[in-house]
Order: C-alpha cells, then structure tokens, then sequence
C-alpha cells in the first residue's frame, strides 16, 4: 500500500514537470531571440527530459507486475539510464553559436553512442541494472558505470558553459558553480537513496535556469560582432565610478566607403574583423562593447594595461588585414574615469580620438 501511494506521490510531481517542460517547449518555439540551432538544442533537450521523466514512472509502474511486462521494465530502463547523458550534450549544442565546441560535440556524441551499444550489449548479463524473471529491478553489480557517464556529461556542460560564458565577457559565469554543484549533490542524494526518485524533477528545474542564464547571455551580445552589445554598456556604465580604470572608444575610418564599395557584407566582414582584433587584444583586462555601427569601446579596469593593449591591438589589426585587404584603418581615444559621470568620460575619450584622428589626417596629407 505505502508502495502504491509513493508511486501515485510521484506521478503527480511528473505531472507537473511535464507541464512546466512542454510550456518551455512552447516558450523556446514562439522565441524570437534565439535562433533555430538554439531552438531546436533546447527543444530536444526538453524533449528528452520528458521522456526520461515518464520512462521513469513506466519503471515504477511495471516493476513488480507478472513477467509479461518485464520486457517493458527493461526497455524503460535501458532507455531511461542510456538516453540520460544525451541532455547535456544537447545543452552544449545549444552553445555552439560559431562551431567553437563542433568537434568537441562529435566526439561527446560518439561516446553517448558507444554507451548506448555497451548499455544494450550487456542487458543479458546485468551490469549496469538487471530484471530478474519475477520482474523485479535491481541495481547491477557496476552501477558507477552510469554514475560516471551522467556526472562526465554534466561535467562536459558545465565547463562548455565556464568557457563560453568567458568568450561571451559574462559577468554572471560565477553562478554556474552553484548550478554545478546542485547537481553533485542531487546526483549523490540519489544514487545513496533510489527509492526518492528526485533525479528529473531537479533536471527539469535546472533546464528552466538554465534556458534563463543562457537567453540573459545572449541578449547582453552583439549578434554581429559577439561583444557585448549597446544595452550592456548602458546598463554597467549607468553611474559608475572605476578608480584607475580607463574608458578606451575606437571608430572605424571611412568605413562608409567600405559599404558603398565593396558592399554590406563585406562591410560586416570588416567590423567583425575589427572586433575580434579589439577582443583578443582588451578582454582580458576589462569589458569589450559595440556601441554603435562603427563605435567600438572598451572598460579597462586598470589604465596601465592601456599601452600594452594598444600595442597587441595594432599587431593584431596589421594580421587581419592580411586576410582582409581592404580592412579599413581604426581611430581610437581614451580618457581615465575620475569622479564625473561615464558621458563626461566619453566625452574626453572621443575628443582624444578625434585629435589622433585629425594628427593622422594631416600626416598622409603632408606625406
């Protein structure tokens, strides 16, 4: 009877994780901030959960039952315990903007594949988990087996994501630790007490917080470039006061003659050029931004980082126009913070670049 009523206990909670996971469904179809890839990682990610949460309760259902239904006990289980490290691969997927993690994700596929085939192989023997005749489930004698699959993937998504928030100059990366280490200790709770059954019901949760991490990253970026876009900079520089930081802004020369010339795209191709080499050279030391069409910025937190910066920022400038012959020239000014507003600052820091825009102009005319 106490059986019974634990099991009706927890269909009711998959109930609702199945409700809030098809909303999420429903969410990430109607958004318009993500993109298809992103859309359709999440969406399989949500997918899955689903499924493994009503194989988990098909597993509890049927266990016990006469023998006729042991067939449908080891299919629920083999499915439920192979498909589970299937999730954060998705997740990682969803990340992928630019084939950073391709490769990365074709051999985490492989591996999920080659689980699958060894999970499947070794049914007879009960390994993993077996079904005696009477149907009845237990654990196999090397149940880490799964354990160390499903901790690796969560691992595996959990650095993806430690390093794109960093490419991506995330101020909010710092919480996916406790994320992290929700699961850890989810994951131990479990595996020391089976019979809770909280596993999908702390991933669904999880999926949900992430879904939101990853959409405020995403609306922090420029879609163009990947720095962090003109909102973001609105938002951190609204009153701030940076003691020995440096406000450095950069404008791309003539860059209307790009477009007409050589036309848009190619004129994309130039500013995204630009911002990798502003990005590569600065992110390090402070905060990277597009702030307009051709308006570049950078935070610097310490103004002594600024002559070395430049200097990278320059090398690496006369690289990319090895591969961009007609890479335009960039324009840059800078102004340290004192106890004036950011539009001051900015104001000084443009002024400074118009100067070295000017000083420029009448070298080549002299020349």
């Amino acid at each position: 009877m106490e059986r019974y009523a634990m099991n009706g206990y927890f269909c009711v909670l998959t109930t609702i994780d199945f409700f809030v996971l098809c909303f999420m469904c429903i969410l990430t179809y109607l958004s318009e901030s993500l993109s298809r890839k992103q859309k359709r990682g999440f969406l399989l990610a949500f997918v899955l959960i689903a499924g493994i949460s009503i194989l988990e309760v098909i597993t509890l259902v049927v266990d016990g039952l006469p023998p006729a239904y042991r067939w449908l006990n080891v299919a629920s289980n083999y499915m439920g315990f192979g498909l589970s490290p299937a999730v954060c691969i998705c997740l990682v997927y969803v990340l992928d903007r630019k084939t950073v993690f391709r490769r990365k994700i074709r051999t985490a596929i492989l591996f999920e594949i080659g689980y699958l085939i060894f999970l499947f192989v070794t049914i007879p023997y009960g390994i993993v988990f077996s079904v005696s005749a009477d149907n009845i489930y237990s654990r196999g004698p090397h149940f880490y087996i799964y354990v160390v699959m499903y901790l690796g993937a969560i691992l595996y998504l959990s650095a993806s994501t430690v390093i794109t928030a960093r490419e991506f100059q995330n101020r909010s990366r710092l919480l996916i630790y406790p994320l992290i280490l929700f699961v850890m200790a989810e994951t131990i709770i479990q595996v020391a007490l089976p019979e809770l059954h909280v596993t999908w019901l702390c991933v669904t949760l999880l999926s949900v917080l992430y879904f939101i991490y990853c959409s405020e990253m995403w609306n922090q970026l420029d879609a163009l470039t990947g720095l962090l876009n003109q909102n973001s900079y609105l938002n951190q520089t609204g009153g701030v006061r940076c003691r020995g930081g440096i406000l450095v802004v950069f404008d791309v020369d003539d860059f209307k003659q790009i477009n007409d010339r050589y036309g848009h795209i190619q004129g994309d191709l130039c500013l995204a050029g630009i911002a990798e080499c502003i990005k590569k050279s600065y992110a390090n030391f402070g905060y990277c931004y597009r702030i307009g069409g051709d308006e570049f910025c950078v935070l610097l937190k310490n103004g002594g980082n600024e002559g070395r910066c430049k200097q990278e920022f320059l090398q690496r400038l006369e690289e990319k126009r090895g591969e961009i012959a007609f890479l335009p020239t960039v324009s840059y000014g800078s102004a340290p913070f004192s106890s004036e507003d950011i539009v001051k600052v900015k104001d000084r820091a443009d002024q400074d670049m118009y100067q070295y825009k000017k000083e420029r102009k009448n070298r080549k005319t002299l020349s």
